[in-house]
């Protein structure tokens, strides 16, 4: 039985999950957490085993997160967001996620034993808009897609944290441009892998009815967990409802 493996690769944090059975050929399904829980690459694995796949799963560290956290910590995070949310999170954690995937699949192939067979992408809230924008730049050959409490469109999440903490976002031409592309609704035509939606039946409408509207638009897979809100705690109902709804898909999906 091989060991899970820590590390990291081409820059990118990782926690890599072996399969059940290390002979024979595996997937490798590789994905983001949340910033919210599950926070980090240790917690999403601890959430979302996805145990019964025979595939690796790695899971990936955000940047702004874990060993990534600028000097200051989470506050200093807090305080980028409090100060512009899109240009100086979403945006940066984004863009950076996304552009080092490429790279950090390509070392992982050869690091992992095994690792050989077709390949899946997932994520969670903000890690879910990196699992998109991986999608539709088509940068590699992904044969399916699992997002959890998935950022669909960006400013509608804006919107529902300044219901969350009082606040009120102040919008410019540079912000909108950026929510403008992270709108998979209106970029579903870029989206041609098939894709599973995992929403929290609890969760704020500004999560579920985008993810409805790129279900009905894209044909897409929906699942609603029920009792969920929008984060999903390692050894939670929540957690155990999105494990087996990744499980369930992928195998299904990356079968052969």
């Amino acid at each position: 039985m091989r060991e899970t493996v820590e590390g990291v690769a081409a820059g990118v944090p990782f926690v890599a999950v072996p399969p059940a059975n290390p002979d024979a050929p595996a997937a490798l399904v590789a994905g983001w957490h949340l910033m919210d829980e599950p926070a980090g690459e240790r917690a999403m694995a601890d959430a979302v085993p996805m145990a019964a796949l025979q595939a690796w799963r790695v899971y990936f560290g955000l940047p702004l997160s874990g060993a990534r956290l600028p000097e200051g910590g989470r506050d200093e995070v807090f305080r980028r967001a409090s100060e512009d949310a899109v240009l100086n999170v979403f945006e940066p954690v984004t863009e950076q996620a996304a552009g080092e995937f490429p790279a950090a699949l390509a070392e992982l192939r050869d690091r992992l034993p095994g690792a050989t067979g077709p390949l899946g992408v997932f994520g969670g809230s903000a890690g879910a808009i990196v699992a998109l924008e991986v999608l539709a730049r088509g940068e590699a050959a992904i044969t399916a897609a699992a997002v959890a409490s998935p950022v669909v469109q960006l400013a509608p999440v804006i919107a529902a944290n300044e219901r969350r903490f009082g606040v009120t976002y102040s919008w410019t031409e540079r912000s909108r441009a950026v929510a403008a592309r992270y709108d998979y609704v209106d970029r579903a035509a870029e989206l041609t892998t098939p894709l599973l939606l995992v929403t929290g039946a609890d969760d704020d409408v500004a999560v579920r009815e985008p993810a409805a509207a790129l279900h009905a638009k894209l044909g897409a897979e929906l699942v609603a967990v029920d009792g969920m809100a929008h984060e999903f705690p390692p050894g939670t109902p929540a957690a155990a409802g999105v494990d087996a709804a990744f499980t369930e898909w992928f195998a299904r999906r990356l079968r052969g």
